[in-house]
């Protein structure tokens, strides 16, 4: 007994360590982003960082063997979950307000949802349409605030982009579920971002040779280590330690942890400002993913 609810305080942690260190994430990304960093070389340096975090850490665990098949399709849930995902999400960043870019992660619940629906014949009941029209408005009460200029500095096609980045990662959650579960965190990650890192460098290489290294400060390579070590490699291992003990409902309730960890450090940092637009936003967002869940 004392075992199991030991376990479960450690899920909780580890859950709450995770969303806490994304909710960081926005606003320490978005102030190395206004220091030297461009976006496409923020993507660069989380993803290949990342890849050579993971592999190091699979030199210290059990190996597993991975078929040409599988390997094959870790290519394409790759693109989905990292490269789409994170390219879109870091230049949407660079682009809108870290609030506006927080407030919008809250919506994969609904895009999984969505997805549920279409292609896993989960059906939708009254109170999940309303959900989704809830997060769906408050999704775009948010963007068309940027458009405005009602959010401060969010902007339109910053929190679209975020938004699309949202969607890429629900697809593959829905796509790839099954592949994931055949082989340890570890074992996918290394492979994942292997295979994002070469999918990415071409097209980033001139942007990185472009920079200015010797311009860029110990405070910005300080944030870059922080996006890399712990809102990518270490965030990912705090969840999926926290997925063993919690149900997914737990799991989804810790989702808002990061609009909030955001909104505050955002505030204090001197880089957005809190206001009706995005309050409203975030009500209407948490009240459809909260609509949704309460019946999945």
């Amino acid at each position: 007994m004392k075992k199991a609810l030991s376990d479960l305080w450690i899920g909780h942690l580890c859950m709450l360590g995770a969303e806490v260190v994304w909710g960081l994430m926005s606003p320490i990304g978005k102030d190395a982003m206004k220091h030297g960093v461009s976006g496409f070389n923020m993507v660069s340096f989380r993803v290949v960082g990342a890849a050579i975090c993971f592999w190091i850490a699979s030199l210290f665990c059990p190996k597993e063997k991975v078929t040409r098949k599988d390997l094959f399709l870790l290519i394409f849930a790759g693109l989905q979950s990292i490269v789409f995902n994170q390219c879109c999400f870091i230049v949407g960043l660079s682009l809108t307000s870290p609030i506006n870019s927080s407030i919008v992660t809250t919506s994969m619940p609904i895009f999984t949802l969505i997805l549920g629906i279409l292609f896993m014949h989960e059906k939708l009941t009254l109170t999940k349409s309303f959900g989704m029209v809830c997060g769906i408005t408050g999704a775009l009460s948010l963007i068309l605030g940027s458009a405005s200029g009602a959010t401060g500095e969010g902007n339109i096609w910053g929190d679209i982009l975020c938004m699309i980045a949202q969607f890429s990662f629900a697809s593959y959650l829905a796509l790839y579920q099954g592949l994931v579960k055949r082989y340890s965190t570890i074992t996918c990650m290394k492979w994942m971002f292997l295979f994002s890192s070469i999918a990415i460098l071409p097209f980033t290489a001139s942007s990185l040779s472009e920079m200015g290294w010797s311009e860029i400060s110990i405070k910005t390579w300080g944030e870059m280590a922080f996006v890399v070590i712990a809102s990518t490699f270490l965030s990912y291992l705090l969840m999926m330690r926290g997925q063993k003990s919690l149900t997914p409902t737990q799991v989804s309730v810790y989702n808002y942890v990061q609009p909030v960890v955001a909104t505050i450090a955002s505030t204090c940092m001197g880089l957005a400002m809190f206001g009706w637009m995005q309050a409203i936003a975030i009500l209407l967002i948490f009240s459809g993913v909260r609509l949704v869940a309460l019946k999945r």
